[in-house]
């Protein structure tokens, strides 16, 4: 058994609790973590009795606070020296974004604090929001009804679009679809897009929450059910739309909760990603095609030539081509499927299993720093 002790915040400026939590959920053979927040409480550890020593730094915009605080700079870097002394290796904590996001040149990315001691980046990846999701979520009653008294016609929307933050990416998604009028008769949102700000319509917010004044952060992560029930698809609308990085956020699993179907606007492979991890998707029922697509914007137009074909399928006269399935025929022969996703999400062992190969990346990291005696 090998023996893992963990620093989870040099600074405490962060999510030790969460970052505790986390590393907590793992199930991987022969390795145990102890853990504490209080950088003053390592004399309390017997340190040489450890495998390996981790320390934590928690990096993110937020902490642009003390970016100017000369006390603070100087404390970060006296406690690193000293820590990498005592054989700690470092993690640079940025779960809640991607890779894309903390390399950004945009003055709202901009992470800290800004640090030279070599370490290994913990990005949001495919886990960290799989986490957060289910330890908020789990346990929670949910009244997802996607049929009433067996029928699906009474769902009075086509898309579910919910956009916040103005990536260029979605700016110019969004703009192509309102074009095109494929967002008429859509629930769709977009806070702070400077010239078109969309919110949600009357009913279908969150409740005793002001739409207009929908706040930058703190209840993306919440879910209310009736803009699911009142809609046929999700269209996803993720952080970034790169190809080398796929970043898997609340956008994604929202909908899986709500037992949802859903198309993605993100990464290059973000669907075969998601099988990849134990989740299903669409392919068997309409055109998935977007997601081999490496060029973002060929992948956009992809998109919003299967978004015209499933508005098509919405129209309650629509007629079906030989071959081709109305969204009624996809909810019925998808129950298992989206089912499947829901039970998926919840299951602690399946979750683990991708929190075991975020550990395992620190791990091999520490291993190759270490001095052969």
């Amino acid at each position: 058994m090998q023996r893992n002790f963990i620093l989870t915040d040099v600074m405490k400026t962060g999510q030790n609790q969460h970052y505790a939590d986390f590393i907590s959920m793992h199930s991987l053979p022969n390795q145990t973590f102890d853990m504490t927040c209080e950088y003053y409480t390592l004399q309390w550890y017997d340190l040489d009795a450890y495998d390996r020593k981790f320390a934590i730094i928690d990096v993110n915009h937020g902490n642009a606070r003390v970016a100017d605080n000369k006390e603070f700079n100087e404390e970060l870097q006296r406690r690193l020296d000293l820590l990498k002394s005592q054989g700690f290796v470092f993690i640079a904590a940025s779960p809640w974004e991607s890779i894309e996001n903390i390399q950004s040149t945009d003055q709202e990315e901009k992470v800290w604090p800004k640090f030279t001691t070599e370490h290994v980046k913990w990005t949001g990846g495919t886990s960290w929001f799989w986490y957060y999701m289910y330890k908020k979520h789990k346990g929670n009653t949910f009244n997802f009804t996607h049929n009433h008294n067996g029928s699906y016609w009474h769902k009075k929307h086509d898309f579910l679009y919910l956009n916040k933050a103005a990536r260029p990416h979605r700016v110019e998604l969004y703009d192509h679809l309102l074009a095109k009028g494929l967002l008429t008769n859509s629930i769709h949102t977009f806070h702070l897009h400077k010239s078109k700000k969309s919110v949600m319509p009357d009913g279908y917010e969150l409740p005793n929450v002001d739409a207009d004044k929908y706040p930058r952060f703190g209840l993306d992560q919440d879910i209310y059910e009736l803009p699911y029930i009142d809609t046929v698809c999700s269209l996803v609308s993720e952080t970034n739309d790169n190809d080398y990085d796929v970043f898997m956020t609340e956008k994604i699993w929202k909908p899986i909760i709500a037992q949802h179907v859903f198309v993605v606007h993100g990464n290059y492979l973000y669907l075969q990603k998601l099988r990849e991890i134990g989740f299903k998707t669409f392919g068997n029922y309409f055109n998935e095609s977007y997601d081999l697509e490496r060029d973002p914007r060929k992948r956009r137009d992809k998109l919003v030539s299967l978004l015209q074909d499933l508005k098509a399928k919405c129209s309650e006269g629509s007629v079906v081509e030989s071959g081709n399935k109305k969204w009624q025929d996809i909810y019925l022969q998808t129950q298992a499927l989206r089912k499947h996703n829901y039970d998926t999400f919840f299951d602690e062992k399946k979750l683990s299993v991708q929190i075991n190969k975020t550990l395992e990346l620190f791990l091999e990291f520490a291993d190759s720093r270490q001095i052969p005696s």
